[in-house]
């Protein structure tokens, strides 16, 4: 058995030996969808997913398709004697990686994950695999969260004063995964909040699957006094119709002393729904793969850090420079 697989990078994965993209970008004939964010799906003829990513891509992307539903954790048969299985990637409602077996050996791709626990997904797997197609976003050391809990307790503490102080917080967080996780770490605050339209179409959709959020209206500008407005950074137009404005960008980013400045914002929080520096390190821990190919962010230093501890990586993409051991 052979444990190479080949793995083309344009525009997403494409796997020959498979007839399969992965998280393609542009119009392919058949690709699987790990989750429904704008740079992960595009108007695919046949698409495998879960459901709420589905209900999610039909939210977001209408349009005719061919759509397999699968649930976590069932194996299914494909073409050239594999099987395919999606475990629970933890990063935003029916985010999933893909697990292929098969005469290659296994592959697993994580698309987008989050090993650490979050409110509003299913917890991420960790299922062994040969070789490991691994998102690396903030693989850097300097990119370690700190513990959720306070990063939590700052936010309310930030609306809170806001709020006192006569202004409207504005959290900015992206419409899918983001709005929904910080809503739900809001309700201990009791405070009153209103989620712009976008992203209380999204939360009902979350709804629908049975998360339950704090109560909430939907954003009526005039009437946003004392409440927190969750918004997409994007939303600028809603942004502008309120009075008295501090916004504060809850990212993963946060952690960069420009993030502010950047993204124009009083306050920046880091809290994300991608699997930090130690995390993206622990995961290999948990998958033991022969090898590991990396994707995204800090995808040539991650490598070049697995490396360093003897496990065979590269960065798709990128150009890959090899270390030597110069003797004493």
């Amino acid at each position: 058995m052979s444990a190479r697989w080949e793995v083309h990078q344009r525009k997403g994965l494409w796997l020959p030996q498979a007839g399969w993209w992965l998280d393609a970008q542009a119009r392919a004939e058949r690709s699987f969808v790990t989750h429904a964010h704008g740079d992960h799906i595009a108007r695919h003829k046949e698409i495998v997913c879960t459901t709420a990513t589905a209900r999610f891509l039909r939210a977001r992307l209408p349009g005719k398709r061919t759509v397999h539903e699968w649930r976590f954790g069932e194996t299914h048969p494909l073409e050239f004697g594999l099987r395919a299985t999606l475990h629970p990637a933890g990063h935003i409602l029916g985010s999933a990686q893909v697990l292929l077996e098969g005469e290659h050996g296994s592959l697993l791709y994580t698309g987008d994950f989050k090993l650490r626990p979050g409110l509003a997904a299913e917890p991420c797997a960790a299922p062994r695999a040969d070789t490991l197609i691994m998102e690396t976003t903030f693989g850097l050391p300097r990119y370690e969260f700190p513990p959720e809990a306070g990063v939590i307790g700052q936010i309310i503490a930030f609306c809170r004063l806001a709020i006192d102080d006569g202004a409207t917080p504005v959290l900015l967080c992206y419409s899918l995964g983001k709005s929904q996780e910080v809503l739900r770490a809001l309700a201990p605050a009791s405070l009153p909040v209103m989620l712009h339209p976008e992203t209380a179409r999204l939360t009902r959709l979350y709804e629908q699957h049975g998360i339950a959020f704090p109560p909430w209206h939907e954003l009526i500008p005039r009437d946003a006094a004392g409440h927190v407005v969750i918004c997409p950074p994007h939303a600028t137009g809603a942004i502008g119709q309120l009075a008295s404005v501090r916004k504060a960008a809850i990212t993963g980013w946060a952690l960069d002393r420009s993030a502010i400045y950047r993204m124009r914002c009083d306050a920046a929080f880091p809290l994300s729904d991608h699997a930090d520096y130690p995390d993206l390190l622990r995961f290999v821990e948990l998958v033991q793969p022969k090898r590991v190919l990396t994707v995204h962010g800090f995808a040539r230093e991650f490598a070049q850090t697995l490396r360093a501890r003897g496990i065979d990586a590269l960065a798709l993409g990128h150009g890959n420079q090899l270390e030597f051991s110069l003797p004493p």
